[in-house]
């Protein structure tokens, strides 16, 4: 089970820490990524990262401005954004699931479970 936190109202140029976190004993094992979705539009890939930590991918609208990381010994997934944009205004949804060999996915397909995701929303 993931449990997505930390949403909430930010004005353009804001920070936002998005914290996901595990039930379970397996959390090391799974690659873990996070998702967004705005309104009237499809789910699109934001972020993944491997399950030791050490790859990470980023979406191009969010590189250098997102980053995430992961707390296994908290099971825990975090994502930090800065520079926020009202175009990452949407639901945030965390993922986990097995890829192959532990590494990011930017497939939907790929994660096995799913938070109930958080909003984020930025004003201009």
């Amino acid at each position: 089970q993931l449990q997505a936190s930390g949403g909430g109202l930010v004005q353009a140029g804001g920070s936002l820490r998005l914290s996901c976190a595990f039930s379970g004993r397996t959390f090391s094992s799974h690659t873990m990524g996070w998702f967004r979705q705005a309104p009237g539009k499809e789910r699109e890939f934001v972020t993944a990262i491997s399950r030791s930590g050490g790859s990470t991918y980023y979406a191009d609208p969010v590189k250098g401005r997102f980053t995430i990381s992961r707390d296994n010994a908290k099971n825990t997934v975090y994502l930090q954004m800065n520079s926020l944009k009202p175009e990452d205004t949407a639901v945030y949804y965390c993922a986990a699931g097995f890829t192959p060999y532990g590494l990011p996915s930017t497939k939907g397909g790929a994660y096995d479970y799913w938070g109930q995701g958080t909003q984020v929303t930025v004003s201009s």
